[in-house]
């Protein structure tokens, strides 16, 4: 008994100097254990000129499943939500370019179409024919464009609290935004806060080392995240998909947070009547990532949805 007192007071001892001295060492071990909870391994594909690092897990048999992260996230916004899904399928969440460890170029365009042909690009590299996609916020945005573009590769689509199209009722970030500001835009490590309190309904607080490596990273690619921003934002607020998503072949599921206040509950309502084949379904007291505030429920539904289809 005294030998495991002192391994487990040598690891926790290990934990706090890592934390201390070495934070993104330790977030970095701490995103791989998350990975591995889910069986995701990180891997790599040359796309053209670029090469995209990419999250993969489960089994081969079956169409995989492709989900795209939201704005300012990455390949990792996923890994909580792996595990039920991977029990089942192939599991496939890229760096979208612009963001993680993809090319993060200021001089290149990062809109909804370009992305889409890079998401195709990307699948065919793969070698990948037809895949179930799915994303968070913009990439549900990119997912959704993508089934429209390209309904043979599409074997289901389904959205979480994506951006693209406009409700009976403006979200607060739209409401800043047409008063041209950035609500997502950090401006010091205190605004980390800030910004996990606007995002999530019931926010986890970061430790301070962890805040500082996330406004770090962020103000790294300040220029680059603030382009992508209005060109996702002024694509879902001047040219939003409303009346042009009645020919959308593939059967849809539509998941929201009843509490976002990026992108207002009654988009949720706007998708289900004019998406042909679909299904809603909106989570009580969850924000705008409910693939991370309710992964269990969450993916629960995703995999019955996805056992249809």
């Amino acid at each position: 008994m005294t030998i495991i007192l002192y391994i487990i007071a040598a690891l926790i001892l290990a934990v706090l100097i890592a934390y201390f001295v070495f934070p993104k060492t330790l977030y970095g071990w701490m995103k791989s254990l998350i990975r591995s909870r889910g069986g995701m391994r990180q891997k790599s594909v040359k796309v053209g000129g670029d090469v995209w690092p990419y999250l993969e897990g489960g089994n081969d048999n079956g169409v995989p499943v492709v989900l795209l992260h939201g704005f300012g996230g990455d390949k990792d916004n996923w890994s909580i939500y792996a595990p039920n899904i991977t029990k089942h399928h192939r599991l496939i969440a890229p760096d979208l370019p612009g963001f993680g460890e993809n090319d993060r170029s200021f001089d290149r365009d990062y809109d909804i179409h370009t992305q889409s042909q890079r998401v195709k690009a990307f699948l065919d590299a793969m070698g990948i024919s037809r895949c179930h996609i799915g994303g968070n916020s913009m990439g549900g945005f990119i997912a959704l464009q993508f089934a429209m573009d390209y309904p043979e590769t599409t074997a289901s689509l389904t959205l979480f609290n994506n951006a693209g199209v406009v409700g009976t009722d403006k979200s607060e970030l739209q409401i800043a935004a047409e008063k041209g500001e950035n609500s997502l835009a950090l401006n010091n490590v205190a605004d980390v806060d800030r910004l996990m309190a606007f995002v999530s309904h019931k926010p986890v607080r970061l430790p301070g080392n962890f805040k500082k490596l996330f406004f770090a990273e962020a103000d790294e690619h300040r220029e680059v995240l603030d382009k992508i921003f209005w060109q996702i934002v002024g694509a879902s607020i001047d040219e939003p998909l409303n009346g042009r998503l009645g020919d959308l072949a593939a059967p849809t599921l539509i998941i929201w947070g009843r509490h976002d206040r990026l992108i207002d509950v009654s988009c949720a309502a706007v998708l289900d009547e004019e998406i042909r084949d679909s299904e809603l379904v909106i989570f009580e007291e969850t924000g705008h990532v409910p693939m991370i505030e309710r992964p269990k429920e969450v993916s629960a539904v995703h995999r019955a949805f996805l056992a249809k289809h």
